[in-house]
């Protein structure tokens, strides 16, 4: 069962990323504040939920929050920044987009970088555990796959539709057959032997 909050302030978000592990695409944070009715009893962490589910409670979460925002951060800011700051950082740019902001966040992980002096805490498996850490984790996966099946139109060769950038056997393959491209992550170990791959 997920609890409603963790801390006894005024106006708490949660906020979540999602593909973080992922060869190619953006990682995509979301960030969120819930009203104090609020119930979904489909609600849960995005990984443990089909996809059809989450496509079922994007609209609703949108809907009953009293404020929320997705960022991306592509590639490019990934392999300069490195992925851990990048999802610190695209965590931290949704929730300065939230209206009212926020005099507490909780995030999902273990890993957050102070900001604007609000107070925070990491939640390790937050997802699972906090309403709002939960619907953040759902709108950064609905977004972040949106995203990718937009970007499989221009490369359907990596069929980025079905593994979202992950780094499944056929994307690695894909990769090996075609190279890179400008959505490819290029400080990840995109190959197994890394060094075969013609830059």
């Amino acid at each position: 069962m997920l609890q409603f909050k963790f801390s006894n302030f005024e106006i708490e978000c949660g906020t979540d990323e999602a593909g973080r592990g992922c060869l190619a695409g953006p990682v995509t944070a979301a960030a969120i504040i819930l009203p104090k009715n609020f119930e979904l009893s489909l609600l849960n962490d995005s990984k443990q939920l089909s996809e059809k589910t989450r496509e079922k409670l994007k609209p609703i979460i949108e809907e009953k929050a009293i404020s929320f925002s997705v960022t991306h951060l592509e590639p490019l800011i990934i392999d300069e920044i490195n992925i851990l700051n990048a999802s610190i950082k695209a965590m931290q740019n949704s929730i300065l987009k939230l209206d009212p902001l926020p005099n507490y966040i909780i995030i999902d992980g273990n890993r957050f970088k102070p900001i604007n002096n609000i107070p925070f805490s990491t939640i390790i498996k937050g997802d699972s555990k906090y309403m709002s850490i939960a619907a953040a984790s759902v709108l950064a996966k609905t977004y972040r796959d949106e995203y990718m099946n937009r970007i499989h139109e221009e490369f359907p060769m990596y069929n980025w539709k079905q593994n979202k950038g992950y780094p499944t056997i056929e994307h690695r393959e894909a990769i090996r057959k075609y190279g890179v491209t400008k959505y490819h992550r290029m400080s990840f170990r995109l190959l197994p032997e890394q060094l075969k791959l013609d830059l």
